[in-house]
């Protein structure tokens, strides 16, 4: 009896490890696993997520669920935990900095659709009209900087020497200033604001977007590069697995191309969607 007893209690107590063993988490995502947790900034990229990206994975038999973050920090540290499976917020410059800067090992997987950063102005109507020194608001942070002379550039109101350092990009790079304008760096979730106390500014698109700005009123629209646009980011362990691969496949299809031309309208289009 006691030998049945103390086997008994041997099993159970092996079972119970058993149990507490399986419990662990980890970070790897197997190739039949169905669930994608999608990380993206509140506002236009979650969005498409929600309408362009989530119904064409759910008909491939996926539960997609959305966590929405509200800066541009925490997004790649929950795909880097793997606390998420993916991620949409940032552009290619933005993620290769991230990956130097912090060591994490994360990698982009498609560029989509991005909003692309304008110039507004209640003042004028048009370009021509801008008159010399006239004030124009311009982020602060170097990336959307770099961008914004750019586009000054673009239009003629400014001149660079040559290219710009665009991680420590700002109103210093200008060599040529024909209209004496003047600029003033400002954060830029206080862009959309500022087009009411200057004379122009130089508002990024998610935030024209989350200001319900319309991006087709701006006196210009940038001609973004793709290293600009947004993009797809995974763990790079993860680049080559399913979920991945069906990713792209939902993103490179004609529905996916529908939803943008008809709830993202002024969204500047990747080189590899204006080739198909």
């Amino acid at each position: 009896m006691k030998k049945i007893v103390l086997s008994l209690l041997l099993a159970l107590l092996v079972a119970g490890l058993a149990a507490c063993g399986g419990g662990e988490k980890t970070t790897e995502k197997s190739n039949d696993d169905k669930t994608i947790t999608f990380g993206a900034t509140a506002g236009p990229y979650s969005d498409m997520v929600k309408k362009a990206i989530q119904p064409g994975l759910e008909e491939k038999g996926y539960k997609v669920k959305i966590t929405e973050f509200s800066d541009y920090i925490q997004p790649n540290v929950a795909l880097d935990s793997g606390d998420i499976d993916a991620n949409l917020f940032q552009n290619r410059i933005y993620l290769e900095n991230t990956v130097e800067e912090k060591g994490i090992d994360i990698s982009e997987l498609i560029v989509v659709p991005t909003a692309p950063l304008g110039i507004y102005s209640n003042k004028y109507k048009s370009l021509d009209e801008i008159e010399d020194g006239a004030t124009v608001t311009i982020p602060n942070d170097p990336v959307n900087a770099a961008r914004t002379l750019y586009v000054l550039e673009d239009v003629g109101l400014v001149k660079m020497a040559g290219e710009i350092d665009q991680l420590t990009a700002s109103e210093k790079d200008i060599v040529e200033n024909p209209k004496n304008l003047v600029v003033q760096p400002i954060e830029a979730g206080q862009l959309p604001r500022s087009v009411e106390g200057s004379d122009l500014a130089a508002v990024p698109g998610n935030f024209a977007i989350a200001a319900d700005m319309d991006l087709l009123s701006a006196l210009a629209l940038e001609n973004m590069p793709d290293h600009f646009r947004n993009v797809v980011a995974v763990k790079t362990e993860n680049k080559d697995k399913q979920f991945a691969k069906d990713i792209i496949e939902v993103i490179e299809s004609e529905e996916f191309l529908a939803v943008i031309d008809s709830e993202f309208k002024g969204f500047g289009k990747p080189a590899w969607m204006e080739e198909k």
